[in-house]
């Protein structure tokens, strides 16, 4: 891995093998423009639970923020590796755009530092309609100045392994 982050390798099977591997920069944009992901959890009877939400990539990193009651925490306490995607492709077909897997293990973050400069990330991505304040050890929105709300626990998710497909390479591996 060099300093501007790891080096694509394309997959023959899957796709070009003369073809050039978009740079890991290309991939960290795409990964930081992105308005919406899904994020891939399992149950603790081994089903997959999947589901859409927002998120920001921070300092190498996927951040998202849930609920304390909602599925995928409770599927997060009994395993943490996660899939989390998103993509460009659309109805335009394979080589139009690139999609993104990103594999990693959700860590939740406490630190009010930490915590303080995600919502900082949020706020500059998404403007007010994602505006979070840091109370204890997670979010709530800032609406929220009565404290109702039971607030939202953040993760943060360092990949592991990165799949880039479509964009005239076909597959793409990125590995930390």
């Amino acid at each position: 891995m060099s300093e501007a982050g790891p080096t694509g390798v394309i997959d023959p099977r899957y796709g070009d093998a003369t073809a050039t591997a978009p740079p890991w920069t290309d991939i960290e944009r795409r990964l930081s423009d992105a308005g919406l992901y899904w994020i891939v959890t399992v149950r603790t009877d081994g089903r997959p639970h999947a589901v859409p939400l927002v998120g920001v990539w921070h300092d190498g990193a996927f951040a998202f923020c849930t609920g304390p009651h909602e599925q995928k925490l409770r599927n997060l306490d009994g395993n943490p590796h996660v899939a989390v995607t998103t993509g460009s492709t659309g109805s335009g077909g394979w080589d139009s755009g690139v999609e993104l897997v990103l594999e990693g293990e959700a860590v939740r973050v406490t630190e009010p530092e930490a915590l303080q400069s995600l919502a900082d990330a949020w706020l500059a991505k998404y403007g007010d309609d994602w505006a979070f304040d840091v109370r204890g050890e997670g979010f709530v929105e800032r609406s929220d100045t009565g404290g109702g709300s039971e607030g939202a626990w953040v993760y943060r998710v360092a990949p592991t392994k990165v799949l880039a497909f479509g964009g005239g390479h076909g597959q793409t591996a990125y590995r930390f």
